[in-house]
């Protein structure tokens, strides 16, 4: 089971996830710059995508009280249990298109707390959060992926942030989805978000970090 306490959200300073860290220096800057989770991706298309191995040593490295999360997509149980026996999780990350009963066998079957991404372009895509929260600890209100697009997630997309403006909802929510250190303040005054996530806001080229941008964007969220 997890050694982090998930909070709610609901009060204090806006939490801030860096997803897609892939070095030692990349961790060391989330941390020093005061992310809350930290993200490490388990999906050979992904240029942000570690090996068992590689992510194994990262999070030994994370300090108690960052949450440390794999993103996975459409993950087989052989795949979950490979990365979840070696390296030490707080929480999964469902990032494909699991359905709500498939989110649930894994939060049952792994025993960590399940974050589920939703792709987000017009406001009939609403409907499907209220689905997953019924069985997800999390969801993450992304912006969906252009047709075509290989990667499900970290295209650096934004989407109508007034759709989701002044929404409520019962699980804790995180906002994704083109975020960067320039809009993530406006972003979170729009919609209320108390959680942020970001991968390809923070980066100098894809799948490579920028500890400055990392400072800049939680800077801006906690401003």
């Amino acid at each position: 089971m997890p050694t982090v306490a998930i909070d709610r959200g609901a009060s204090g300073p806006v939490r801030v996830k860096i997803c897609g860290l892939r070095t030692p220096e990349d961790v060391a800057a989330a941390v020093a710059a005061g992310a809350r989770y930290l993200g490490f991706v388990f999906f050979p298309k992904s240029p942000r995508h570690l090996e068992i191995a590689a992510a194994r040593e990262l999070a030994l490295e994370v300090p108690p009280g960052v949450a440390k999360v794999a993103l996975t997509v459409n993950a087989t149980d052989a795949d979950l249990a490979a990365i979840c026996d070696a390296v030490p999780l707080d929480m999964l990350q469902l990032h494909g298109t699991e359905t709500p009963a498939r989110v649930a066998e894994i939060r049952d079957r792994f025993g960590l707390p399940v974050m589920k991404a939703v792709g987000v372009a017009e406001a009939a895509d609403l409907p499907k959060i209220a689905e997953y929260e019924a069985v997800a600890d999390q969801i993450l209100v992304d912006a969906k992926p252009p047709k075509g697009a290989e990667l499900p997630g970290g295209n650096g997309l934004a989407f109508d942030w007034r759709l989701i403006a002044g929404r409520e909802w019962d699980k804790p929510w995180m906002l994704a989805g083109g975020l960067t250190p320039e809009n993530v303040g406006a972003a979170i005054e729009l919609t209320g978000a108390r959680q942020v996530d970001v991968s390809s806001g923070v980066e100098s080229a894809p799948g490579q970090k920028d500890a400055g941008r990392i400072r800049a964007f939680l800077a801006a969220a906690q401003a």
